[in-house]
Order: C-alpha cells, then sequence, then structure tokens
C-alpha cells in the first residue's frame, strides 16, 4: 500500500531507557511503515540534555510552540545516584517541568480501557480523566534545609517599590525544613480554561477541588479564579450541553471518586493530579495503560506515556534478559500525536490511521494477546504473554490486517 502523507511536521522527542527502546521499535515497526511523515528530532536522553546544558530541551519545547503538535517518550529525572550512574554535570531539572512551564498547559489523562480488564474500582464503569495543572506547586519550588534555631519569614518584594510584605513560617527552635511554593493568576487562569473547554468538548461533568478550608489564600485562589471563568465564559454552555461544574473540597472528592462510575473530569492541582492519575491509572489496569497529553491555551499540544521509563526492565535488557513491557501508552502517545497533527492539518487519511491503531492496540489485548502486566489482571487469564517486542509485533500485525481491509 501506498504511504499516508502527514502534510506538516510533527515534533519527536526521544527519551531514556526502556522507552526509549520501546520508541525505535514503535517508529519501525508501525509508523513509518505507514505514514510518510517528517520527524523534528529532539533527543532528551539524559546524556545529551547534560552535554548541551538542557539547552536541547529548551529547544524540543520551542519546537512545539512553533510547529504546534510534539509526541515524547519518558524520560529521566536525574536525582543524586543517576549523577554518578552518568556521569552528569549537575541535577538537572525534570524536563517535563520545563517544557510544560514554557507551554503554560494542563495535562489531561486518561485510562485505555479494554474488555477483558475491569477496574480494581468495582463501581468504576467509565473512563475518569485526570486534569493536572502542569505548573507550580513542589515542581518550581525553593527549599532550604535549615541548620538550627532561628525565624523563618515569607517575604515579597514589590517590583516598583513600597513596602515588603512578610508573614512569620515559624520560630525554629531547632532544625528542621521550609519550602516556598508560588503560582500566577494567569496560569491558574488557563488551567481553568483548558479544564472547562476540554470538559465542554468531551460531554463530560467538571470536578475540581482544592483545600481552601486550610489554605485560605494559596488553594482559595484556585477556588476563587475557577468559579469567575465558569460564570464568565462557560455557565450556559455546560447547561446546555447538560453537564455540571462541582466544587469540593479535595478529601470529600476522594471519598465520592471511589463510589463514583467514572466518566467525567477531576480538575487537580499539580501534586494532586500527580498522585491521582497513578491511582486511577493503576486502578483501571496498570501505569501503561494511561493517555496523557499536555495542551496549551496557545493550542499547542505534547503527547507523552503517563508512566516513567521503567528502569528495572532497562537494566535486564542491558544484561540481555527478556523482557514484557508494556508499550500501550507509548503506541497510544503517538496516535494522539498524529490525530491531533491530522485534524489540524485537515487530513481525514492521517486521523483515520491514528483511529485504526488504537482500534487495533486495543483488539490485541482483548484477543488475549498481551505483556505480563496485563496478562496477570485479565480475565480470562491467558496461558501466555508476550515479550516486549512480541507485543508490538502483534499490534503491527493486526493494524496491518485493518489498513488492508480498508
Amino acid at each position: 500500500m501506498d504511504k499516508i502523507k502527514v502534510k506538516t511536521p510533527l515534533v519527536e522527542i526521544d527519551g531514556d531507557e526502556m522507552t526509549r527502546i520501546m520508541w525505535a521499535m514503535i517508529k519501525d515497526k508501525i509508523i513509518h511503515p505507514h505514514l510518510d511523515i517528517e520527524l523534528l528530532y529532539y533527543d532528551l536522553h539524559v546524556k545529551n540534555r547534560d552535554d548541551t546544558d538542557d539547552q536541547v530541551t529548551v529547544d524540543a519545547a520551542k519546537a512545539i510552540l512553533e510547529h504546534r503538535v510534539g509526541v515524547k517518550c519518558a524520560t529521566i529525572t536525574p536525582d543524586a545516584k543517576r549523577i554518578d550512574e552518568y556521569k552528569l554535570k549537575k541535577q538537572w531539572k525534570s524536563p517535563n517541568g520545563t517544557i510544560r512551564a514554557m507551554l503554560d498547559g494542563t495535562v489531561f489523562r486518561a485510562p485505555i480501557m479494554v474488555k477483558n480488564v475491569s477496574p480494581t474500582v468495582c463501581t468504576w464503569k467509565k473512563p475518569i480523566v485526570i486534569g493536572r495543572h502542569a505548573y507550580g506547586d513542589v515542581y518550581r519550588n525553593a527549599e532550604i534545609s535549615v541548620p538550627g534555631a532561628g525565624t523563618a519569614e515569607l517575604v515579597f518584594t514589590p517590583a516598583g517599590g513600597g513596602e515588603p510584605l512578610r508573614t512569620t513560617i515559624q520560630e525554629f527552635k531547632g532544625p528542621g525544613v521550609i519550602q516556598g511554593i508560588h503560582n500566577t493568576d494567569a496560569s491558574i487562569r488557563s488551567f481553568a480554561k483548558a479544564c472547562f473547554t476540554f470538559a465542554l468538548d468531551r460531554k463530560m461533568d467538571l470536578w475540581f477541588a482544592t483545600k481552601d478550608t486550610i489554605s485560605k489564600t494559596y488553594d482559595a485562589r484556585f477556588r476563587e479564579i475557577f468559579q469567575q471563568e465558569f460564570e464568565a465564559g462557560f455557565a450556559s454552555a455546560f447547561k446546555a450541553a447538560g453537564i455540571e461544574y462541582f466544587y469540593t473540597l479535595i478529601d470529600d472528592a476522594v471519598a465520592r471518586v471511589m463510589k463514583s462510575d467514572g466518566g467525567f473530569l477531576w480538575a487537580c492541582k499539580n501534586y494532586d493530579g500527580d498522585v491521582m492519575s497513578d491511582m486511577v491509572a493503576s486502578a483501571f489496569g496498570s501505569l501503561a495503560m494511561m493517555t496523557s497529553v499536555l495542551v496549551s491555551p496557545g493550542g499547542h499540544f505534547e503527547y507523552e506515556a503517563a508512566h516513567g521509563t521503567v528502569q528495572r526492565h532497562y537494566y535486564k535488557h542491558q544484561k540481555g534478559e527478556k523482557t514484557s513491557t508494556n508499550s500501550m501508552a507509548l503506541i497510544f502517545a503517538w496516535s494522539g500525536a498524529i490525530r491531533k497533527r491530522g485534524e489540524l492539518d485537515g487530513t481525514p487519511q492521517v486521523v483515520a490511521f491514528a483511529d485504526a491503531l488504537e482500534s487495533a492496540a486495543i483488539e490485541t489485548v482483548e484477543s488475549g494477546q498481551m505483556t505480563g502486566d496485563m496478562a496477570r489482571i485479565a480475565q480470562p487469564r491467558p496461558a501466555s504473554y508476550l515479550l516486549t517486542d512480541e507485543f508490538i509485533d502483534a499490534v503491527a500485525a493486526t493494524l496491518a490486517d485493518k489498513l488492508a481491509k480498508k
């Protein structure tokens, strides 16, 4: 068959460890055989980030700002052990944090549901989508290890002069730690608009939760801005669509979620979204069965897997041992980016290819061909499971059959 032409380039961001291995397999076996596509390649392997003083991460984000759509592999955020392992100059910041800050986006994560895996939470019948604010909080914090007794203060000095604002954090009697976090009205407002727009587009109820009873300034500001944006631009549209915006405290939201049947968008502050998206992914089957897309208010999109680099499997791979690593989320990162590229370009064939790829991946798992993480929880349980490359081969074969029939 002739390859399907993708009209404009797609930004490709390569990553680390086992996901990097699978990334190459997916391109070679699933993407390139069917698409004539120009990929603008940025290598965010941790050593290349180190070699370029992390400029490659900034360049990748700028490329998405220019071309609007990117697809990203999982990457290492180095800790002290990684510095020694890769002989790095320093403990570089999270590349996801850098990209998210530059795009000022909101991360939306949704489970990939298959018929032969039931959610661990028995009441969940429909997907729960997590909308994670992708700016500020502990991810752009400042921290101090307090050596001993003294006074810790929070101080704001106005840029145009004037009296500084200050408040005492703690009178320390001995060693401890302090942390400063921040957010901006502009970023919170973008987050709110993105969530309301996403919910309206998907015709889903929107839940939002903070702890404003305790954090009467910081968390309360989130609640205020969400309410302002809802009343100013979305209330009538939500009513016409028959969907609801619901605010509650974060602990109440967690309790309600566990008894719901799903089918809504749950907007979360940055840290809450980080934690809750992993909980939702695991309860629906596997962290490798979770899609993730960063959506910016300027109309830029970055698709990635919700999980990390699968370090343990990579070390086995390095030793020549067999692995059974689930590549579903990486496959859906590619399909999501390709679909969005086709939508923006006005090329229905490209969108149809993305749809066919996702259907092929789901049908492969539902036919009983799956990796070990899914085989352990599938019903009926398959007699055996596929290795990393075998699963990608199976999806590729199913996709080829679907495209041939079309």
